[in-house]
């Protein structure tokens, strides 16, 4: 048993991290599940076992209790006797401004967006630096933190934080064979792309998420499969001397200056 790698996925009951689960199964992964979502969470599963012959360790609960997260490394190595990855999914947001966000979402966004993705690595990679062949800790930020909104201003301080704290802990652990690495998702279709509302509580996703792939040079919003490889492949050893960086996954949008209804107004024939 002892053979198989163990990979530890935070936020893993929908979205990016329901995608980077099912890859790290079919890979031949066992897998440890966190979600607060434990209904679904067990029914992910359930389903990676019958439909790879996954070995799953379901541990639901609050990423905003310390308690919870040394439960998630206790339990993890108690069940797998070794830890290879980390994936840092799980998030947390309100849509607001500045302007009427209280201090209580500020500390709840922050501490299940930054604090509790740092003290696991911490947790984590102190077990990993017992291992002969360390480890891998991939942090999911996104490319809010430097294409920011105006409307999420926890989330975009924790994010920017956790990529700045990417380079600081490869630094720290990267002598102990441990690589810390992050990926940035622009605008992936999960359910957290869809849960925007007019002040009349419209939702109105359909029509910002158009206005944004108006941005993308690929035309469109990607999937959570799409960065699900990239999560895997970070930790495969195809990526091996790469340590203390963010890949940004966003088709293009990050460098891209104007829309593309600009574009064609000064040249309409060429976009």
């Amino acid at each position: 048993m002892r053979d198989k790698k163990v990979v530890l996925i935070t936020g893993a009951a929908g979205g990016i991290g329901r995608a980077t689960a099912t890859k790290f199964a079919e890979e031949g992964f066992r897998l440890v599940l966190s979600d607060l979502a434990e209904e679904s969470l067990k029914a992910l599963g359930i389903e990676l076992k019958t439909a790879y012959g996954a070995d799953c360790l379901v541990i639901s609960g609050d990423l905003e209790q310390s308690s919870y997260l040394q439960e998630l490394v206790n339990q993890t190595m108690e069940w797998g006797e070794r830890i290879d990855a980390l994936v840092n999914n799980a998030a947390w947001r309100t849509l607001e401004t500045l302007r009427t966000m209280e201090i209580e979402t500020w500390e709840k966004t922050l501490r299940i967006c930054l604090t509790a993705p740092v003290f696991l690595t911490k947790g984590v990679a102190s077990q990993m630096e017992k291992q002969a062949d360390g480890g891998v800790v991939v942090n999911v930020s996104s490319v809010m933190a430097f294409r920011p909104a105006g409307c999420g201003p926890a989330y975009i301080a924790a994010k920017g934080a956790l990529e700045s704290l990417t380079a600081e802990f490869a630094i720290t652990y990267g002598r102990s064979g441990i690589r810390v690495v992050g990926v940035a998702p622009g605008y992936i279709d999960t359910e957290l792309s869809n849960d925007y509302v007019d002040p009349e509580g419209e939702n109105i996703s359909a029509r910002l998420t158009a206005e944004l792939t108006d941005f993308i040079p690929l035309a469109r919003g990607g999937h959570p499969r799409e960065v699900a490889e990239a999560v895997f492949w970070l930790c495969s050893p195809q990526a091996s001397y790469i340590s203390g960086t963010t890949l940004t996954i966003d088709g293009g949008f990050k460098p891209n200056f104007s829309n593309y209804s600009a574009k064609k107004t000064q040249f309409p024939t060429e976009f």
